[in-house]
């Protein structure tokens, strides 16, 4: 079973030592908890795939600490600098075409890889650390519900990876958002994430086209984390667009779960759950993945989960949803 180690020096240093000899690593992200393989390193990005069961033509995110690393390993742009300069670290990863320094296994054969510099302190003590990026997907099986916590990551993956590096909860519970930066005069959002996108459009002083329910073909291939069925939990979980009413919340079936964006006014049986007391967006997103969670262990029959607001957070909110209940 995976041992969880504190993100004391030495052990920072043990960690360090053993990604650059190849092994794999779950991290602590402001986002999720990701599973760490040297970049660099086929063998070790091939371990990634292979512990998550992950197909071989979803590409990972590359982490580095800083933008300057990115030279390296890519082909920076104009739009890039203002990004990196108003988020990194943070949040927001961009895809830029690649150099032959990553691996093509990275980046499922394409000529663009995704990058990011995290904001998490203590991956960034791990990183800076490190004279390599390091390639980092959600911790969890594929196409299963993301960790937000080290216990999430040693339930799924604990008997598949040697160590866990503990970093408490994630801050946002959602992935970065995916910008395409390939042409620096049209980029575009390929997935909706932690960092909302209008600060995004704010920063580069333009509307982006936006990704939208119906399947895109390219933002699939090119996009870690944009296949329809994605985020899921065992159990089925149904989407309703409106608020749930409280006469169906006081005659539900206890077999059903109804996953609510705020506390109910007086509903109050066993399978009634809620996301934020007040509908506050950033609670709502800190608490999904784990509140997915705790529902398909309880072994419900279904989950009847609300929509959120489609502004801000509230879009990287639904599309976690939406992939949640594909089938």
């Amino acid at each position: 079973m995976a041992e969880i180690l504190k993100p004391t020096d030495e052990n920072l240093r043990i960690l360090r030592e053993f990604l650059r000899l190849g092994g794999l690593v779950a991290v602590p992200t402001e986002t999720v908890y990701g599973l760490a393989a040297n970049a660099l390193d086929a063998d070790a990005c091939a371990k990634i795939f292979e512990a998550k069961k992950r197909p071989s033509n979803d590409p990972l995110i590359c982490h580095v600490a800083s933008y300057e690393a990115l030279e390296a390993f890519c082909e920076t742009n104009e739009a890039s600098k203002i990004l990196a300069e108003a988020f990194w670290p943070g949040p927001l990863t961009f895809v830029l075409p690649k150099k032959d320094t990553i691996p093509s296994i990275v980046t499922a054969d394409l000529d663009s890889v995704a990058v990011r510099s995290p904001n998490h302190p203590v991956f960034r003590q791990l990183i800076e650390g490190c004279d390599f990026p390091l390639a980092a997907p959600s911790a969890n099986p594929f196409a299963y519900i993301s960790p937000t916590r080290a216990s999430h990551v040693e339930a799924n993956l604990g008997d598949r990876i040697e160590y866990i590096l503990e970093g408490g909860p994630c801050e946002y519970g959602v992935e970065s958002t995916i910008v395409d930066l390939r042409d620096p005069t049209n980029p575009k959002i390929l997935r909706y994430g932690a960092l909302p996108v209008e600060k995004i459009e704010n920063a580069l002083k333009k509307r982006l086209p936006r990704p939208t329910p119906k399947l895109d073909q390219e933002i699939i291939a090119i996009a870690p984390g944009s296949l329809p069925k994605h985020y899921s939990p065992r159990t089925p979980l149904e989407l309703r667009a409106s608020t749930v009413s409280e006469r169906e919340l006081i005659e539900s079936d206890q077999t059903t779960a109804y996953l609510l964006i705020r506390k109910p006014k007086s509903a109050r049986a066993a399978n009634i759950h809620w996301l934020s007391e007040k509908g506050k967006l950033e609670t709502i997103a800190s608490s999904l993945f784990a509140k997915l969670r705790e529902l398909d262990d309880a072994e419900y029959q279904r989950i009847i989960a609300e929509e959120a607001p489609e502004l801000g957070l509230g879009l990287a909110i639904n599309d976690r949803l939406r992939r949640a209940s594909f089938r």
